[in-house]
């Protein structure tokens, strides 16, 4: 198996703090209880959560892993931390959308190495095969620490009609890495109509992953610029990091924060500051709606850990 070698500029940042609600039915017919979809093995031994703390220990070391929580599934989580090394965990006190939920870690990143790398991971998204996965990310920090200005994401030929999927419109090439082609981005499209995915289709159009390498500092500058009223709130938790004061100002600050969606808010008005590298070669779905998850093993000849009969009625 291929063994990706652990990078001293890089941190992972582990993503679990969402709810989970569209397949929520479905899991509560299955569990007979509601279970965020991270925390579930719907296929082999592991949870996606499990699945995705191993991927992000590929790339870097579990002293500069930050895995972000959320405060109300503290239990669920810790359970399935188990012997792992955990690195930092943070409870997010709520749940203040996605734009919160990144620069909650970059935060604390920033306290301990304002020149690092991060990877972002959502804990909620199937990959296979993995070596093929981390090779592409990889490539993608080597992209990132080259052009130091932009955000890398993970993109992947459609193949169908996600409507409630973020698209990538790609632009011109701008480096080659290792074979891997890095473009542009000329748009996002955020949950396109069935008109424009019809279009965008047709113009070699990419499903936005959320997985990304960016440099901690553009990152944070991106922020400054877009989310003025949120960034000294995380100034003032990074000040406070490490000190007594840190928990009750990360409550504080939590009281006072904004909603903001990262993709929407910061991506699509950013777009000459991102880039992208396309995943080929693998199977990657966002498990969001049961239908996907039943496709998803078909298609990969996988056993289900479900009974079939759940997905039936959903």
């Amino acid at each position: 198996m291929y063994h990706a070698r652990v990078n001293e500029r890089i941190w992972s940042i582990v993503l679990a703090g969402g709810e989970g609600k569209r397949v929520r039915p479905f899991i509560r017919r299955w569990l007979g209880k509601s279970l965020p979809k991270q925390y579930c093995t719907f296929v082999g031994t592991r949870s996606m959560f499990q699945h995705t703390l191993d991927r992000a220990g590929r790339l870097a070391g579990p002293e500069r892993t930050i895995t972000v929580i959320a405060r109300a599934h503290q239990q669920e989580a810790w359970s399935q931390l188990g012997e792992r090394a955990t690195g930092t965990v943070i409870l997010q006190p709520s749940n203040r959308d996605t734009a919160a939920g990144i620069f909650l870690p970059l935060t604390y990143i920033r306290a301990h190495d304002s020149e690092a790398t991060a990877v972002i991971y959502p804990s909620d998204h199937f990959v296979h095969p993995e070596d093929s996965f981390i090779d592409v990310v990889e490539r993608a920090v080597w992209a990132a620490e080259w052009m130091a200005d932009r955000i890398i994401l993970l993109g992947v030929e459609p193949d169908g009609w996600e409507l409630d999927y973020g698209w990538i419109q790609p632009g011109e090439t701008l480096a080659w890495s290792a074979g891997h082609r890095v473009r542009g981005v000329q748009a996002f499209i955020e949950k396109p109509t069935s008109v424009e995915a019809a279009r965008t289709m047709g113009t070699g159009a990419l499903w936005n992953t959320l997985v990304l390498a960016a440099k901690v500092e553009t990152l944070w500058k991106l922020g400054w610029r877009y989310f003025p009223e949120m960034m000294p709130l995380f100034e003032r938790l990074g000040s406070a990091i490490g000190t007594p004061q840190e928990g009750t100002l990360l409550d504080s600050v939590y009281q006072e924060m904004p909603v903001r969606d990262f993709s929407a808010d910061l991506l699509q008005r950013a777009a000459d500051h991102t880039a992208v590298i396309e995943l080929s070669g693998m199977h990657w779905s966002d498990w969001g709606r049961s239908e996907r998850i039943a496709d998803t093993l078909r298609r990969i000849g996988k056993q289900p850990a479900f009974p079939l009969e759940c997905l039936a009625t959903a």
